[in-house]
């Protein structure tokens, strides 16, 4: 991948972003602990992981440049349009990393850099 692409993050995520992680840990958890952690993330402060450090946590692989969402995601770096911050809750039963929204941003900032810092909020 290329290495002259500037990543752009932008300040805080967007209320899509919570609703997609509301979905996808309604999967994992009651809607009701659901909620409750996603209301948690809506305060939590925005913060940085290095992007290998998400991945191996996480245990998920690396989607490539093929699959759609990524593809669109290295799109908008390419044409200067930020992304925003990825969305994590830890799992301490599993003691594993639920990567709740970002997870094709996360794969498109790391075919570019895999030591690229990623804001993201945390509970």
């Amino acid at each position: 991948m290329s290495e002259n692409i500037k990543v752009i993050w932008l300040i805080k995520p967007g209320d899509n972003d919570y609703l997609a992680s509301l979905s996808y840990l309604g999967l994992i958890f009651s809607n009701k602990s659901a909620k409750k952690l996603v209301k948690a993330l809506r305060k939590a402060p925005i913060t940085s992981f290095n992007a290998k450090d998400i991945f191996r946590s996480s245990g998920l692989s690396l989607l490539g440049i093929n699959n759609g969402h990524v593809e669109r995601n290295t799109e908008k770096l390419q044409s200067g349009i930020g992304l925003p911050p990825v969305l994590l809750v830890r799992y301490d039963r599993q003691r594993q990393l639920i990567i709740a929204d970002g997870y094709h941003r996360l794969c498109s900032v790391y075919l570019i850099d895999e030591d690229a810092d990623i804001p993201c909020k945390i509970v």
